[in-house]
């Protein structure tokens, strides 16, 4: 949240800026009823599409001034996108996304003091213009994250005014076709230098559903892709480790009636598979330590939630767990569980040493659940548990 006032814009942006409002204000008032046929409104709603992306090209530009000025702490956050998120009332991903933008589109400032022209100056140009939305910035982005790093600087110019150009008269769709047909252009044999596979890679985990399920997106390079077929070719097969059949085998080749039984799907195999091999990697206990603690599932819940196994559990990484699903995790490896009393007092432990030990550890991720700094939503086990300062954005409080 915003700690400090927020300074008054210079006379003639405010100047502007009250006559922008007070348009606004008239074209409510007016309302739209004296519009007799749809031609009429089209055009309408094709103007206000332009003043929409004109609008947002201003905030490009607004954000791309205050990364470039931007000083911790100075406006109540950390971060930009922290900031943008809390003042515009929008998702993190979002004010994430509107930064990057701006570090693509808006103005920029050499080492020498000497302003520079935008990474892509026909696509900020167009998005200044309001004829270019989001939809048309993220296609040409895309464009040049396929784009072999072989490719001359001079080539890339040419292929950014090409497709700032085609999208003030296409479509988002129809301007990556167009892209699709340059990129052949530019990379025909398809062949992808090492760097290039490097820069793409990425495993992502989106937010969990309101029925705790969790959809992600992945771009993984040639070796990882090796591993997942190897495991896949013996954890995916039809009857192995089903978990609605107790018949369905692991170790051993599963029988034929076992397999035509299992009516999951490839995906749904593969999902299975690969939960029985992080499950087993976890109960192996060769992967370590992380802060303290062994690589493991850590999750709180009450004894109530225990008994009656109804309730969902918390686990460090911040996530929600069914309470019937920590049970059954709870026969495979020795997860941690921390219980508290109903009315969530909290199991007192002292400090003999200057670093949180083990136990304590454990005690502050069920009472925190992650980081105690205001707004901040990072899960415990990214957190630190010690030498806690109010200023200091990634510290679960001191045990007492």
């Amino acid at each position: 949240m915003l700690s400090n006032p927020t300074p008054q814009p210079t006379a003639a942006v405010e100047a502007a800026m009250v006559a922008f409002e007070t348009a606004l204000q008239g074209l409510r008032d007016v309302g739209f009823g004296e519009l007799s046929n749809n031609r009429d409104r089209l055009d309408l709603v094709q103007r206000f599409e332009t003043g929409t992306r004109t609008i947002s090209g201003f905030g490009t530009v607004l954000i791309a001034d205050m990364q470039e000025q931007w000083i911790p702490g100075e406006l109540g956050d950390y971060r930009l996108a922290d900031v943008l998120a809390d003042t515009l009332r929008i998702y993190p991903g979002e004010a994430k996304a509107r930064r990057k933008i701006a570090e693509d589109l808006g103005p920029r400032t050499g080492f020498s003091g000497a302003p520079l022209d935008p990474v892509y100056p026909n696509t900020a140009a167009a998005h200044a213009d309001g004829a270019i939305g989001r939809a048309h910035i993220n296609v040409i982005r895309e464009f040049f994250a396929q784009v072999p790093s072989y490719v001359d600087a001079e080539t890339r110019e040419q292929a950014e005014a090409k497709l700032a150009e085609q999208a003030r008269i296409l479509r988002p769709d129809q301007l990556r076709r167009a892209g699709n047909r340059i990129l052949a252009y530019l990379n025909p044999d398809g062949n992808a230098p090492e760097v290039d596979r490097e820069r793409k890679r990425s495993f992502l985990l989106g937010k969990q559903g309101t029925d705790l399920m969790t959809k992600g997106s992945f771009c993984v390079d040639p070796e990882l892709r090796a591993y997942l077929e190897a495991l896949f070719a013996k954890y995916a097969k039809p009857g192995v480790g089903n978990p609605a059949d107790t018949d369905s085998t692991v170790e051993d080749e599963p029988a034929d009636e076992v397999a035509h039984r299992d009516d999951r799907s490839v995906g749904q195999r593969q999902h299975d598979g690969l939960k029985m091999v992080l499950r087993d990697a976890l109960a192996s206990g060769t992967l370590g330590q992380h802060r303290g603690l062994p690589v493991t599932v850590v999750a709180t819940m009450t004894v109530k939630e225990l008994e009656e196994a109804t309730g969902q559990a918390i686990t460090g990484g911040g996530s929600l767990l069914p309470i019937r699903d920590v049970v059954r995790m709870a026969a495979h490896a020795h997860h941690y569980l921390a219980l508290f009393d109903d009315d969530g007092r909290p199991i007192y432990l002292g400090r003999s040493k200057r670093i949180a030990q083990g136990d304590q550890r454990l005690v502050r991720y069920a009472l925190d659940k992650g980081c105690t700094f205001p707004a901040c939503w990072r899960p415990a086990n990214m957190c630190q548990c010690h030498h806690v300062r109010h200023e200091a954005l990634l510290s679960i409080s001191e045990v007492k």
